[in-house]
């Protein structure tokens, strides 16, 4: 039996296995279902994809796409079916329907109708490292990798590299925004490209909660540490802060700003203009880590953080963590009808709202 059937196999009986859970401190809102996948594998990327009613789920051993309609696998994808690499760190789904895969060491690799085009840094990626994906009403690909951010012209299949404009080269989180401006997370703070002129800012302008606790920095981030960097967040079982560090970036679709998921410093909500917005646990959030941002229909933001899934419309914070199968949720994303799923090793949650909370 190959390693993709085994992959697959394993998958199927756990979601034909998976219970329903009901988290204590919000059974009133939603039903969570956890979908076990193995152990040891890591769920870093989720993502959306309206045109083929699916969920596309990337780990360290391959991609997914889950039938939404039954939450079944729809089919499985390894090296040898197209992957460039199996450890998928990101997921992005394109407005023509591509699928961009971005793994860790093996660049790119986009999927549509059966069809797989790898992209390396001999065809212009910028770095064989991906982690974010957004794309804009062109349908053009923003891409931040490890060695600075691309941007794919889709009609010409052409790539610009941006390095020297950004605050830092090690990009993690891509969104726009509504006039079009570009949005990047680096570990070193949050660059901007509006109307062709770039601007930065990092925790001394208010990027990141200050670090009350004391927590020290961890030494898993920076230049030079590339060969021994594999998103530990802690120092001797402790956490660590790094408040310039950008795991996750996602425009308010609600007009409020941007949001950014930091090292440490919880979740910063920005007005683009000058003033700084941070969350931390004090104020409700689950978790001061937070490596994953999204917004459902509604408005409400949710963040996957290092203790916890939660979420705030804005006034109240609601926090999700008894009965989840992990504390740290890597990757997360939100359908149209209230249902949120969140990723972590070894599983992939659902949250499906209740009756009453679907008539709020």
């Amino acid at each position: 039996m190959t390693a993709n059937m085994i992959f697959m196999k394993k998958l199927i009986v756990a979601i034909a296995a998976a219970g329903c859970m009901l988290v204590g401190a919000s059974a009133a809102d939603y039903k969570v279902q956890s979908f076990g996948i193995g152990s040891d594998v890591y769920v870093r990327a989720l993502a959306l994809d309206k045109n083929r009613n699916s969920l596309w789920v990337g780990t360290s051993t391959g991609a997914l796409e889950i039938d939404l309609a039954t939450d079944n696998v729809k089919q499985t994808f390894t090296r040898k079916d197209g992957l460039a690499n199996e450890y998928v760190f990101a997921i992005g789904v394109a407005p023509e329907g591509d699928v961009w895969f971005g793994t860790d060491g093996g660049g790119a690799s986009v999927y549509k109708n059966g069809d797989w085009q790898v992209y390396f840094p001999m065809h212009g990626l910028a770095d064989y490292w991906v982690y974010a994906f957004a794309f804009d009403k062109n349908n053009d690909a923003w891409i931040g990798t490890w060695e600075g951010a691309n941007k794919f012209e889709t009609a010409k299949k052409r790539f610009t590299t941006y390095r020297d404009q950004l605050i830092n080269v090690w990009v993690y989180g891509v969104d726009i925004d509504k006039t079009g401006a570009i949005w990047f997370g680096t570990e070193g703070g949050v660059t901007r490209l509006k109307d062709d002129a770039w601007k930065s800012w990092t925790h001394k302008d208010g990027l990141g909660a200050p670090d009350k606790l004391g927590l020290p920095a961890s030494p898993n981030t920076g230049l030079g540490t590339r060969a021994r960097h594999n998103l530990s967040v802690t120092v001797e079982g402790g956490e660590t802060y790094n408040p310039n560090y950008v795991f996750a970036v996602k425009v308010d679709q609600t007009g409020r700003g941007v949001w950014f998921g930091t090292w440490g410093g919880g979740a910063s909500l920005f007005d683009g203009d000058r003033h700084w917005t941070n969350y931390t646990a004090d104020d409700g959030l689950s978790g001061n880590l937070v490596y994953s941002l999204a917004q459902d229909k509604k408005g409400v933001m949710w963040f996957g953080t290092n203790n916890g899934v939660s979420s705030f419309d804005g006034k109240k914070w609601t926090t999700y963590r008894d009965g989840l199968p992990g504390k740290h949720f890597y990757a997360i994303a939100a359908q149209d009808d209230g249902t949120v799923w969140a990723a972590t090793k070894g599983a992939v949650v659902k949250l499906t709202p209740s009756a009453a909370e679907g008539r709020r």
